[in-house]
């Protein structure tokens, strides 16, 4: 009991707004996601321009996440999460009256900036108001608005896009928007002092050096190859139902969020206790399981199955990898750091698409998902070999 009261305090009214904020913001976006496509083609788009709303929305993302790592080394919090939230509310009101593709897909674009801007600067805040003795505990929790966002949202969007107009459905994202700005004003955000002491004048603004955090790269870097095995799930799982004569792709999301939220605790405090590499290698592997089980599944049953596992390892390792991050980097380069592991989030999926998409024109889904697998194979070698390494390292130093 002494040792639980001597707990620093995470639970604080900040915390929960700022959880809340971003959970809104998450809904607010990731209802869009599956509905912009189908209504750019109501709008006379082709195939390559119906692309296009995935593919400049990626690439705006991670174009702008390096300017605003290098903006949070030396700006306070406040203001750069309340402008990323109106900036995505104002875009999202703009839709219905894009009929032209052209325009669609420029606001698609600048949708992306906005993106990469929110969600940079969102993950930082939350860490500068975590605890450092509770950052994977917090980041666990606070990552839940994140998935929480991307299991529900897209599905609401899909029935209010078939039961109502598009204009409705902005509406009522563009709703959701103004409740999270409303939230996250009434955080009160804690920039570091090393930011707080770092002035523009006296920082060189590398591109490169704003993209990639020395420091911290290894664990992003396993994000990309795991987003890499798990990209093949988001993009086909939908293609794979309907080839098996699976109706119920629903439980596969459902399972995953149940999974994912009873576990990212669990998954935080061993974070705290223990560090990352034995949670990022029981991820990876149940992850690795959850693939092969969703390759042979032929009902409902086996799909829920697949969908728990993943939330058990994917839904796990992402907050579980970022942790680790943050954990790597100096306080006045958190933005960096986090901006580089949403990068390598959209990276990772991104690319995804783009080999299996290709690797599906010559073998049917199920082989897809097992051939997938073979990142995540590749992320655990990987990762056992940095470890050797760092164990290695300093005896050799001590003896030279």
């Amino acid at each position: 009991m002494e040792v639980f009261f001597l707990k620093e305090r995470l639970w604080t009214k900040s915390f929960i707004m700022l959880m809340v904020g971003n959970l809104f913001v998450f809904m607010s976006f990731q209802m869009l996601i599956p509905t912009l496509p189908p209504y750019i083609k109501s709008i006379g788009a082709s195939g390559v321009e119906i692309g296009l709303v995935t593919a400049l929305f990626s690439i705006g993302a991670v174009l702008i996440r390096p300017f605003i790592g290098y903006m949070l080394e030396y700006k306070q919090r406040r203001a750069l999460v309340l402008i990323g939230a109106v900036i995505l509310l104002v875009i999202t009101v703009l839709y219905p009256i894009s009929r032209i593709v052209v325009i669609f897909l420029l606001i698609r674009f600048i949708h992306g900036l906005a993106w990469g801007w929110s969600t940079t600067v969102n993950g930082t805040a939350a860490v500068d108001v975590i605890p450092f003795s509770r950052l994977g505990e917090g980041m666990g929790y606070f990552g839940l608005s994140t998935t929480i966002g991307f299991i529900i949202a897209p599905s609401l969007g899909i029935f209010l896009y078939n039961v109502t107009s598009f204009t409705n459905l902005i509406i009522i994202s563009g709703i959701l928007g103004f409740i999270s700005v409303v939230l996250l004003a009434l955080v009160h955000y804690k920039t570091p002092e090393a930011v707080l002491k770092t002035k523009k004048e006296n920082l060189k603004f590398s591109y490169l050096g704003s993209l990639v955090e020395k420091s911290s790269w290894y664990p992003s870097f396993i994000t990309i190859i795991i987003c890499l095995g798990y990209g093949s799930v988001s993009t086909f799982i939908v293609i794979y139902g309907e080839e098996r004569g699976i109706d119920q792709i629903f439980l596969f999301y459902i399972l995953n969020a149940i999974v994912a939220t009873a576990a990212r605790p669990f998954a935080g405090k061993w974070f705290d206790d223990k560090g990352p590499i034995a949670m990022v290698y029981f991820c990876i592997a149940a992850t690795f399981v959850g693939l092969w089980v969703l390759s042979y599944a032929q009902t409902n049953f086996m799909l829920a199955l697949a969908g728990g596992l993943f939330g058990l390892g994917f839904g796990c390792a992402l907050p579980t990898l970022q942790s680790w991050t943050l954990s790597m980097t100096p306080e006045n380069r958190r933005g960096v750091a986090n901006g580089m592991f949403f990068s390598s989030i959209d990276l990772g999926i991104g690319l995804s698409g783009i080999i299996f998409g290709t690797i599906a024109q010559f073998t049917d889904t199920a082989n897809l998902f097992r051939i997938s697998s073979l990142f995540l194979i590749i992320a655990i070698v990987l990762t056992v070999l940095e470890v050797r390494k760092k164990r290695v390292t300093p005896k050799e130093r001590i003896i030279s």
